[in-house]
C-alpha cells in the first residue's frame, strides 16, 4: 500500500511539474506574441525540460485525447453543405497531389537510404506522413523495420511542421493573403462561455461517445476524427453546435501541445546526431515539396495560399486543424485534404511497404547466396 502511495505521489509531482512548465512556456509565447502560443509554448517548454536527465515529467494521454475531442468538435461544426460540395469537387486534386507527395517521400527515402545506411523499408516508413500511432502499430507488425528510427522521424517531422508552418504563414510568403480566407469564426462573432449552455452538454456526450466508438473500430486519430465526423453530420442534418470560446480552444491546444513536447526521445537512438540531421532534412524536403504543390493547388482552385498549404502540409491532421483555426483558414477544406491523404496512405501504403520489404529481403538473400558461392 505504501509503495502504491509513493508511486502515485511521484506521478502527481511529475504531472504537476509538467503542467507548470507547459504553462510557463505558453505564457512566454503568448507574451512575445508567437503564433499559436498555447500549442507551441508547452511543446517547446516540455521538449527542453525533458532533455535534463534528472527531470522526469509525464503528460497523461487522456489529457491529450480530451484536447483532441474539443478540437474535433470545433472543426466538425465548421462543415456545411457548401463545404461538403467543395470537398467532392476537390477529389481529383486530392488523389493527384497525395500520389505526388507519396512519390516525393519514396524518392527522398531512396536517397536517404543510399547515404545513411538505413535500410529502404525503414527509410520509406519513416518518410511517409501518416498518423504516428497508426504507423507505429503497422511497424510493430512488420518486425524487420526499425521502430525506434521510424518513431523518431515521425515525431521530429510533426514537431518541425507544427513549429515551422505557423512561422511560414506569418512570413512575407503569405503576407498578402493572411486575412483573405473565408472561414472566419462564425462571421467574426466572438463566442462567449454563456453561449455554450445547455446545448454543449449534449454535444460533449455525443463527441465522447463518437471518440470511443472510433477507438473501438480503429478509426485513424479517433479522438479527433470521431467528433469531427459526428458533429459535421449533425450540423448537415440541421442541428448546429454552439461555437467555442477562444479561451477554451487555447486550453485544448495546451492539452495537445504538452503531449507532443514529451514525445521526442533521442536518447533511444544509436547515432543521435546523424539520425537527427537526417530527420530534419527529411522533414524540410517534405515541407518544401508540399508548399510547392500547395501553390499549384491555389492556382487551380479559389483557395488562399494559407488554406492550400495547410491542406497539404505533412503534419498530423489534428495539428493542422488547430493551426487552421488559429489563422482563420478554411478548416473544412484543410481537414478534408488531410483526411483524404491519411485514408489513402492507410489503404495504399501498407501493401506497398510489404512489397518493398519482400523485395528487400529477397535482395539480401540473393546477395548472401552470392557471397557464399564466392567463398
Amino acid at each position: 500500500m505504501k509503495k502504491w502511495d509513493l508511486n502515485n505521489a511521484s506521478k502527481t509531482i511529475q504531472f504537476s511539474a509538467a503542467l507548470l512548465t507547459a504553462f510557463i512556456g505558453g505564457g512566454l509565447f503568448s507574451l512575445f506574441r508567437f503564433p499559436i502560443p498555447w500549442l507551441l509554448g508547452p511543446m517547446a517548454a516540455l521538449l527542453i525540460a525533458s532533455r535534463f536527465k534528472n527531470i522526469k515529467l509525464i503528460w497523461p494521454v487522456s489529457m491529450r485525447n480530451t484536447g483532441l475531442i474539443i478540437v474535433g468538435y470545433s472543426i466538425g461544426i465548421s462543415f456545411t453543405k457548401s463545404s461538403l460540395s467543395d470537398m467532392i469537387s476537390h477529389l481529383p486534386s486530392m488523389m493527384i497531389l497525395t500520389i505526388l507527395i507519396v512519390l516525393v517521400c519514396a524518392c527522398s527515402a531512396f536517397v536517404m537510404s543510399k547515404y545513411s545506411g538505413i535500410d529502404y523499408p525503414t527509410s520509406l516508413t519513416s518518410s511517409i506522413p501518416g498518423g504516428l500511432s497508426q504507423i507505429v502499430v503497422f511497424v510493430e507488425e512488420m518486425k524487420s523495420i526499425d521502430i525506434t528510427t521510424v518513431t523518431f522521424f515521425h515525431v521530429t517531422r510533426v514537431i518541425m511542421v507544427v513549429f515551422l508552418v505557423p512561422l511560414l504563414i506569418i512570413s512575407p510568403l503569405f503576407a498578402a493573403n493572411r486575412t483573405n480566407d473565408s472561414s472566419k469564426i462564425m462571421d467574426n462573432v466572438i463566442p462567449e462561455w454563456s453561449d455554450l449552455f445547455p446545448l454543449i452538454f449534449l454535444f460533449a456526450l455525443i463527441c465522447f461517445l463518437a471518440a470511443r466508438v472510433g477507438k473501438i473500430f480503429k478509426l485513424p486519430a479517433p479522438y479527433f476524427l470521431g467528433p469531427v465526423i459526428v458533429t459535421a453530420a449533425i450540423g448537415l442534418l440541421g442541428l448546429q453546435g454552439p461555437p467555442l470560446p477562444l479561451s477554451l480552444l487555447d486550453i485544448s491546444q495546451f492539452m495537445v501541445g504538452g503531449y507532443i513536447g514529451l514525445l521526442l526521445k533521442p536518447e533511444q537512438l544509436d547515432n543521435k546526431r546523424k539520425t537527427l540531421l537526417l530527420a530534419l532534412m527529411n522533414g524540410l524536403i517534405l515541407i518544401c515539396a508540399t508548399m510547392f504543390f500547395s501553390f499549384l493547388l491555389t492556382k487551380y482552385y479559389d483557395l488562399s495560399p494559407i488554406t492550400g498549404f495547410l491542406s497539404l502540409a505533412p503534419g498530423g491532421m489534428d495539428q493542422m486543424g488547430i493551426i487552421a483555426q488559429e489563422v482563420n483558414a478554411d478548416v473544412s477544406t484543410v481537414t478534408s485534404y488531410q483526411l483524404f491523404r491519411m485514408a489513402f496512405i492507410y489503404a495504399a501504403v501498407p501493401p506497398l511497404l510489404k512489397l518493398v520489404l519482400k523485395l528487400s529481403l529477397r535482395k539480401k538473400d540473393k546477395n548472401s547466396n552470392v557471397k557464399l558461392n564466392v567463398k
